[in-house]
């Protein structure tokens, strides 16, 4: 059994119940948050989390900043955080590696290739 926890934060709970089903069929934990408040207060006082999937576009605290926190804090800032996002343009690959993120994946979300990522970040 996978003992690893995903935390995913989203502001559109039906993007929290679609990457949460797959998640969980391939029997891994997962929690989530709305926003980056309540994201932080997982990471805070959670259970221990080995990586984020953080939408980068929500309306409290963006991915960016949220993502600047994580990182600012010792406390989890080794914690790997993959941007999930449905900016896909030109360049917005780069800026999400440049705030701080360890990968990127774009929606949909392709379940293969986030997998993929799940596994190069979880040791």
């Amino acid at each position: 059994m996978n003992l690893n926890t995903i935390l995913i934060v989203d502001d559109d709970a039906r993007n929290i119940f679609a990457l949460s089903a797959v998640l969980k069929a391939k029997k891994f934990h997962c929690i989530s948050a709305a926003g980056g408040g309540e994201a932080l207060a997982l990471l805070e006082n959670g259970p221990h989390i080995s990586v984020v999937l953080l939408d980068m576009m929500m309306p409290d605290i963006d991915g960016y900043e949220l993502l600047s926190m994580i990182r600012g804090n010792d406390a989890f800032a080794h914690i790997p955080v993959i941007a999930v996002t449905a900016q896909a343009m030109v360049g917005d690959r780069e800026k999400c590696l440049a705030a701080g993120a360890d990968a990127y994946i774009s929606k949909p979300v392709d379940v293969d290739a986030l997998l993929e990522l799940l596994q190069q970040h979880l040791k």
